[in-house]
């Protein structure tokens, strides 16, 4: 079983379309008793850090993410859910969940390109550049594009935890992970053809890799 955590942070329902598509049992849950028999988990979000915070507390997901981590089930963050695994987050100056070192930033407000300044949020196609091997980007060439929506970002401690990176007037970590744990900053359920195939990946893996 796959369970799809529901913290009252949005993009559900795009995902649980994904992955119904692709394997037969998916549960969209916020009972840490069925995320405790799940095979695997998702970690999707968007959304504000604290409020996401509390709600994972209050829902008594904080506890089951971690036993999960710890167990060595596989799991998969997405946008918000790929901030929140750091130990802190600038928006709002929130404490996360800390299963890897770290903080969330804010991307540059001023960063600029010849045409001019850019956008934030950060919304639409952009290249992800693989920059460690992984089984769950297996098959994704080098410069795939993929969909973002996002002012934050996550800045893990070590350089070893970054596996992809994208440049908005920055290079920023779009993909990090260690262990059991894969998180992209982008939208895998909304990015096309290489999206689906992370996710395809992702069900396939067995939550082993050697860093």
């Amino acid at each position: 079983m796959i369970a799809i955590l529901d913290y009252e942070a949005g993009n559900l329902a795009s995902v649980a379309r994904s992955f119904q598509a692709l394997a037969p049992q998916v549960v969209v849950t916020q009972d840490p008793a069925v995320v405790a028999r799940a095979e695997r988990l998702v970690f999707p979000g968007v959304g504000a850090a604290r409020q996401a915070m509390a709600h994972l507390r209050r829902l008594g997901l904080d506890q089951a993410l971690q036993e999960a981590w710890t167990a060595g089930k596989p799991i998969l963050g997405i946008c918000l859910g790929a901030q929140i695994i750091l130990a802190h987050s600038a928006e709002g100056d929130t404490p996360c969940l800390g299963l890897l070192p770290g903080e969330v930033r804010r991307l540059n407000p001023n960063a600029r390109t010849g045409e001019g300044r850019l956008k934030i949020p950060h919304m639409g196609w952009n290249q992800v550049r693989v920059v460690k091997d992984h089984p769950v980007l297996t098959g994704i060439p080098m410069g795939a594009e993929f969909y973002f929506v996002h002012s934050f970002y996550p800045s893990p401690a070590s350089a070893d935890l970054v596996l992809g990176v994208t440049d908005y007037g920055q290079e920023f970590p779009s993909i990090i992970g260690a262990g059991n744990l894969l998180a992209t900053q982008f939208h895998p359920e909304k990015s096309g053809r290489f999206g689906l195939l992370l996710l395809q990946n992702f069900l396939n893996w067995d939550g082993t890799y050697a860093e």
